[in-house]
């Protein structure tokens, strides 16, 4: 079965299950405080390799102590229910990183 754009709506309700993401043109988009650059950037190798295992990839910033995403399945041009598959992941490996 083919992935389908999300429709605004389902798109608000989704987010609405993911406190600190929100819609950023056609894509989701959170931001990551740490308490260190290390932090961040195990962080991000954490990330990268839960997308390798989805197949499924973000737009990726580490900055000093954060990391910014944006997600938007690509092929489709728009937010899927993928997207919020891999932010939801993407969710639960944070505090482990010390991410707020």
């Amino acid at each position: 079965m083919p992935l389908e754009p999300l429709s605004q709506k389902e798109i608000e309700d989704r987010l609405a299950e993911l406190p600190g993401w929100s819609l950023d043109g056609d894509r989701i988009a959170r931001s990551y405080r740490l308490p260190s650059h290390f932090a961040a950037t195990a962080m991000v190798v954490h990330i990268a390799q839960v997308q390798e295992e989805l197949d499924h990839h973000s737009d990726l910033t580490l900055g000093y102590n954060t990391v910014s995403l944006t997600v938007n399945t690509h092929t489709v041009g728009a937010v899927t229910e993928r997207d919020f598959d891999l932010a939801g992941k993407i969710e639960a490996l944070a505090p482990g990183h010390g991410a707020h």
